[in-house]
Protein backbone atom coordinates (compact mmCIF):
# COMPACT_ATOMS: atom_id res chain seq x y z
CA UNK A 1 0.00 0.00 0.00
CA UNK A 2 1.27 3.46 -0.89
CA UNK A 3 1.13 6.06 1.83
CA UNK A 4 0.12 9.65 1.22
CA UNK A 5 3.35 11.07 2.57
CA UNK A 6 6.92 10.23 1.60
CA UNK A 7 10.00 11.46 3.43
CA UNK A 8 11.63 14.45 1.66
CA UNK A 9 14.51 12.39 0.16
CA UNK A 10 12.05 9.90 -1.34
CA UNK A 11 9.88 12.73 -2.74
CA UNK A 12 12.99 14.31 -4.28
CA UNK A 13 13.99 11.01 -5.91
CA UNK A 14 10.44 10.49 -7.17
CA UNK A 15 10.40 14.02 -8.61
CA UNK A 16 13.53 13.18 -10.61
CA UNK A 17 12.03 9.84 -11.69
CA UNK A 18 8.89 11.65 -12.93
CA UNK A 19 10.87 14.13 -15.09
CA UNK A 20 10.77 11.97 -18.26
CA UNK A 21 7.01 11.67 -17.87
CA UNK A 22 6.36 15.44 -17.99
CA UNK A 23 6.79 16.02 -21.77
CA UNK A 24 4.67 12.94 -22.43
CA UNK A 25 1.86 14.26 -20.23
CA UNK A 26 2.09 17.62 -21.99
CA UNK A 27 1.74 15.89 -25.35
CA UNK A 28 -1.24 13.86 -24.13
CA UNK A 29 -3.20 16.87 -22.82
CA UNK A 30 -2.43 18.90 -25.96
CA UNK A 31 -3.53 16.10 -28.30
CA UNK A 32 -6.68 15.31 -26.32
CA UNK A 33 -7.66 19.01 -26.24
CA UNK A 34 -7.13 19.23 -30.02
CA UNK A 35 -9.04 16.00 -30.68
CA UNK A 36 -11.90 16.76 -28.28
CA UNK A 37 -12.28 20.57 -28.15
CA UNK A 38 -15.79 20.04 -26.84
CA UNK A 39 -14.33 19.03 -23.47
CA UNK A 40 -12.77 22.47 -23.00
CA UNK A 41 -15.87 24.20 -24.34
CA UNK A 42 -18.11 22.34 -21.89
CA UNK A 43 -15.89 23.36 -18.96
CA UNK A 44 -16.82 27.01 -19.53
CA UNK A 45 -15.82 28.98 -16.42
CA UNK A 46 -13.95 25.96 -15.03
CA UNK A 47 -11.24 26.00 -17.73
CA UNK A 48 -8.77 27.61 -15.33
CA UNK A 49 -9.63 25.25 -12.48
CA UNK A 50 -6.68 23.32 -11.10
CA UNK A 51 -7.72 19.68 -10.69
CA UNK A 52 -5.60 17.22 -8.74
CA UNK A 53 -6.25 13.67 -9.90
CA UNK A 54 -4.86 11.32 -7.30
CA UNK A 55 -4.62 7.59 -7.98
CA UNK A 56 -4.48 6.42 -4.36
CA UNK A 57 -2.60 3.24 -5.25
CA UNK A 58 0.21 4.97 -7.19
CA UNK A 59 3.08 7.08 -5.84
CA UNK A 60 2.13 10.23 -7.78
CA UNK A 61 -0.71 12.63 -8.41
CA UNK A 62 -1.57 14.57 -11.57
CA UNK A 63 -2.26 18.28 -11.74
CA UNK A 64 -4.57 19.23 -14.62
CA UNK A 65 -5.39 22.76 -15.68
CA UNK A 66 -7.52 22.58 -18.86
CA UNK A 67 -7.10 26.23 -19.80
CA UNK A 68 -7.01 26.70 -23.59
CA UNK A 69 -3.70 28.18 -24.66
CA UNK A 70 -2.09 27.24 -21.34
CA UNK A 71 -2.89 23.54 -20.89
CA UNK A 72 -1.14 21.76 -18.06
CA UNK A 73 -0.89 18.11 -17.06
CA UNK A 74 2.01 17.27 -14.72
CA UNK A 75 2.88 14.47 -12.36
CA UNK A 76 4.01 15.17 -8.80
CA UNK A 77 5.03 12.83 -5.99
CA UNK A 78 2.14 11.94 -3.71
CA UNK A 79 2.11 14.06 -0.63
CA UNK A 80 3.61 17.06 -2.42
CA UNK A 81 1.52 20.08 -1.46
CA UNK A 82 -0.30 21.06 -4.64
CA UNK A 83 -2.44 24.17 -4.85
CA UNK A 84 -5.69 23.07 -6.41
CA UNK A 85 -9.33 24.02 -6.67
CA UNK A 86 -10.67 20.47 -6.83
CA UNK A 87 -9.36 17.00 -6.02
CA UNK A 88 -10.49 13.64 -7.37
CA UNK A 89 -9.05 10.60 -5.58
CA UNK A 90 -9.55 6.91 -6.20
CA UNK A 91 -7.77 3.76 -7.24
CA UNK A 92 -6.08 3.96 -10.64
CA UNK A 93 -8.38 1.38 -12.23
CA UNK A 94 -11.47 3.30 -11.11
CA UNK A 95 -10.11 6.55 -12.52
CA UNK A 96 -9.23 4.80 -15.79
CA UNK A 97 -12.65 3.22 -15.96
CA UNK A 98 -14.23 6.64 -15.57
CA UNK A 99 -12.56 7.95 -18.76
CA UNK A 100 -12.78 4.69 -20.70
CA UNK A 101 -16.32 3.42 -20.48
CA UNK A 102 -19.84 4.45 -19.70
CA UNK A 103 -19.25 4.26 -15.96
CA UNK A 104 -21.61 6.24 -13.79
CA UNK A 105 -19.40 8.73 -11.95
CA UNK A 106 -22.17 9.51 -9.48
CA UNK A 107 -22.46 5.84 -8.54
CA UNK A 108 -18.68 5.67 -8.10
CA UNK A 109 -18.81 8.68 -5.79
CA UNK A 110 -21.71 7.39 -3.70
CA UNK A 111 -20.09 3.95 -3.40
CA UNK A 112 -16.94 5.78 -2.22
CA UNK A 113 -14.83 4.46 -5.10
CA UNK A 114 -14.05 8.14 -5.78
CA UNK A 115 -13.50 10.90 -3.26
CA UNK A 116 -14.09 14.45 -4.42
CA UNK A 117 -13.15 17.58 -2.54
CA UNK A 118 -12.92 21.27 -3.26
CA UNK A 119 -14.97 22.77 -6.08
CA UNK A 120 -17.45 19.96 -6.65
CA UNK A 121 -19.25 21.97 -9.34
CA UNK A 122 -16.02 22.00 -11.37
CA UNK A 123 -15.60 18.23 -10.91
CA UNK A 124 -19.18 17.55 -12.01
CA UNK A 125 -18.67 19.81 -15.04
CA UNK A 126 -15.47 17.94 -15.96
CA UNK A 127 -17.17 14.58 -15.56
CA UNK A 128 -20.11 15.70 -17.70
CA UNK A 129 -17.74 17.02 -20.37
CA UNK A 130 -15.91 13.68 -20.46
CA UNK A 131 -19.21 11.75 -20.50
CA UNK A 132 -20.35 13.70 -23.55
CA UNK A 133 -17.27 12.78 -25.60
CA UNK A 134 -17.98 10.62 -28.62
CA UNK A 135 -15.89 7.61 -27.61
CA UNK A 136 -13.24 6.83 -25.06
CA UNK A 137 -10.52 9.31 -24.11
CA UNK A 138 -8.47 6.33 -22.84
CA UNK A 139 -8.65 4.68 -26.28
CA UNK A 140 -7.48 7.89 -27.93
CA UNK A 141 -4.54 8.17 -25.53
CA UNK A 142 -3.58 4.53 -26.08
CA UNK A 143 -3.74 5.05 -29.86
CA UNK A 144 -1.06 7.76 -29.54
CA UNK A 145 1.36 4.95 -28.68
CA UNK A 146 0.34 2.63 -31.50
CA UNK A 147 0.02 -1.14 -31.03
CA UNK A 148 1.86 -1.20 -27.66
CA UNK A 149 -0.49 1.44 -26.24
CA UNK A 150 -3.59 -0.33 -27.52
CA UNK A 151 -2.33 -3.66 -26.14
CA UNK A 152 -1.61 -2.11 -22.74
CA UNK A 153 -5.10 -0.61 -22.55
CA UNK A 154 -6.68 -3.90 -23.64
CA UNK A 155 -4.76 -5.66 -20.86
CA UNK A 156 -5.91 -3.11 -18.28
CA UNK A 157 -9.51 -3.54 -19.44
CA UNK A 158 -9.27 -7.32 -19.10
CA UNK A 159 -7.67 -6.97 -15.68
CA UNK A 160 -10.35 -4.48 -14.60
CA UNK A 161 -13.17 -6.60 -16.01
CA UNK A 162 -14.87 -4.08 -18.29
CA UNK A 163 -15.39 -3.57 -21.98
CA UNK A 164 -14.77 -0.34 -23.80
CA UNK A 165 -17.04 1.96 -25.69
CA UNK A 166 -16.41 2.74 -29.33
CA UNK A 167 -14.27 5.74 -30.10
CA UNK A 168 -12.81 7.78 -32.85
CA UNK A 169 -9.09 7.13 -32.72
CA UNK A 170 -6.54 9.88 -32.94
CA UNK A 171 -4.62 9.92 -36.23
Amino acid sequence: MVTNEFPPPVRAALSVALLPLQPLLGRIVTRIAARYPEILERLGPHQSTRFVIEPTDLPFALLLRPEPGDLLLRAYPRGEPLACDARISGRFMQLLRLIDCDEDGDAMFFSRDLVISGDTEAVVTLRNALDDVDGSVATSIAAMFGPPGRAALAGLRRFGGWSHRETREMP
